[in-house]
């Protein structure tokens, strides 16, 4: 019941999405519009702050800078670029690393080349190498429609609006407002990698759309969609049921009133994954219904 990408962890109604985009925790930030700074009168000064813009960057971010690597001194479009290039399987794995990113300190401007210190401003030319920017996680981006903002508690830029999340202490990480209510706290519930694919990057950190589940646990969204593909509908951490399963279970019901049982006479005791109750129940060779929910989603103890 939830989704997550890198610069933001954005948290919808049944699969919440979040969103991320850099670690470094600080007392500043500044993730504002130099174009407020900017005296309306003069055309010529406005016009070299825009320069440019949603004209250079690359798959990641459209951006006006490119940065140079604390880590190996090389330059790239950005840190996912990097990371990319550097952990590629064409790399040794002793060479492999990722990008530092709150230890950045260069960035170049990508109109006029001039390298200088993290700032939003080229120092040079006038112009504006990142419509959103963050001194905090070192993030530039033009693309303002993402929403950007900086959530101080989890220490990252995340996207889709401030107002619409809210950063939940115990699973450390925001979510979206309509789950403030209604989640189930898991705690430290992104700080793992996902339990399907293993990614690299914990989900906190990952860039792909994350669900949360109704049981608190998260999960790739597309990892999620290629389990209930593969019919399997039960959590990979604790075989809770991923959605309401009612209806397969009253189909269930309907399927089992039609085939006859040779073990009438045999009980067994199962323990019911949805609820965790536990019934002694008749033997059947297809599956076990739980007394107390109704569930099929149970095991023999």
């Amino acid at each position: 019941m939830g989704a997550v990408q890198l610069e933001s962890v954005a948290a919808q109604h049944a699969h919440a999405k979040l969103n991320v985009d850099s670690l470094p925790q600080g007392p500043s930030l500044f993730d504002g519009n130099d174009t407020a700074r900017i005296d309306g009168s003069k055309s010529d000064e406005y016009e070299r702050f825009e320069k440019g813009l949603m004209q250079y960057g690359c798959a990641h971010y459209r951006r006006r800078c490119r940065i140079r690597a604390p880590c190996c001194n090389e330059i790239f479009d950005c840190r996912h670029c990097h990371n990319e290039s550097k952990n590629s399987i064409k790399i040794d794995t002793a060479r492999r690393h990722e990008l530092p990113r709150h230890e950045l300190q260069q960035v170049i401007c990508s109109l006029c080349g001039t390298e200088q210190e993290v700032r939003q401003t080229c120092i040079s030319c006038g112009v504006c190498m990142g419509k959103y920017f963050c001194e905090v996680c070192k993030l530039f981006d033009d693309d303002v429609s993402k929403e950007q903002y900086h959530c101080h508690v989890c220490g990252i830029c995340r996207i889709g609006g401030r107002e619409n999340f809210f950063h939940c202490s115990k699973c450390g990480c925001c979510y979206s407002k309509v789950l403030k209510n209604s989640h189930a706290c898991v705690e430290g519930a992104m700080h793992h990698d996902c339990p399907i694919c293993f990614e690299f990057q914990y989900l906190f950190e990952s860039r792909n759309d994350v669900s949360v589940l109704p049981c608190g646990h998260t999960i790739h969204e597309k990892c999620l969609k290629e389990m209930k593909e593969h019919c399997q509908f039960a959590c990979p951490l604790c075989s809770k049921s991923v959605c309401d399963m009612s209806k397969a279970w009253e189909r269930l019901d309907a399927e089992l009133a039609t085939l006859s049982n040779s073990f009438d006479d045999k009980m067994v005791r199962i323990l019911c994954n949805d609820c965790g109750a536990v019934s002694e129940v008749q033997f059947h060779l297809i599956a076990h219904k739980c007394h107390n929910c109704k569930s099929y989603n149970t095991r023999q103890i």
